[in-house]
């Protein structure tokens, strides 16, 4: 048998199984069910930052303070302070470039789209997706207007939401590394004996009395 033959009946072999592979593949388990449209529609609440996936509706700043106040503060304060170790929502402003940075809606936070979609997903604690679209509308411009980026009269909706920026936009770009750092890059880096010197500790923690220096200090399990 030729060599061109025998390729060619090993070929035809392979495509007979992949085929049998694919029809098994095909076959139903008899496990589970189809997924409802409404099931679907009920996970797919996810909130691009072009405003992609907005419901329709609206809710204005004065509608969010009395809604926020009822069904956030406990948690984040009256003023988007936080409350013990809960987020703190507001305030930070021209922070991050300092020791203790306070990441915020206004100070930190990328676009508008990440305080909808979280509140809609997640908010308030404990009874999650239970606001309505225009409750969620409301409570985010009285949170949009904590953070200074919008006046005590303004009304967000689904029309004009992708107007509006949170001032940290600009500080989130694309992973940029395979151009910026290619240079450090090393094809074949140094795996042992690397620094010819013992290290050297050239900074602490801001806090340094975490581990006992003593044998007297009580044991921290």
């Amino acid at each position: 048998m030729s060599k061109s033959l025998k390729l060619l009946i090993c070929a035809a072999a392979i495509a007979v199984v992949s085929a049998g592979a694919i029809a098994q593949s095909s076959k139903k388990t008899g496990l589970g069910r189809e997924a409802l449209p409404q099931e679907v529609a009920a996970w797919d609440i996810d909130i691009r930052p072009d405003g992609g996936g907005l419901p329709v509706g609206r809710g204005s700043v004065k509608e969010g303070e009395p809604l926020y106040l009822e069904q956030c503060a406990s948690c984040h304060g009256e003023f988007g302070e936080g409350v013990g170790r809960w987020p703190v929502l507001a305030g930070g402003h021209g922070s991050l470039t300092h020791e203790g940075p306070e990441k915020t809606i206004g100070s930190f936070w990328p676009y508008t789209s990440t305080v909808f979609d979280y509140v809609r997903r997640a908010m308030p604690f404990g009874n999650a997706q239970s606001l309505t679209a225009d409750q969620t509308y409301a409570i985010t411009a009285y949170l949009l207007h904590l953070n200074d980026v919008v006046d005590d009269k303004f009304v967000l909706s689904n029309e004009n939401f992708p107007k509006v920026k949170l001032p940290n936009q600009a500080g989130f770009y694309d992973d940029d590394r395979e151009s910026t750092e290619k240079h450090f890059w090393n094809k074949s880096p140094c795996m042992t004996n690397c620094k010819p010197a013992p290290a050297k500790v050239t900074a602490r923690a801001r806090v340094i009395d975490v581990t006992p220096d003593t044998k007297d200090t009580p044991k921290v399990d």
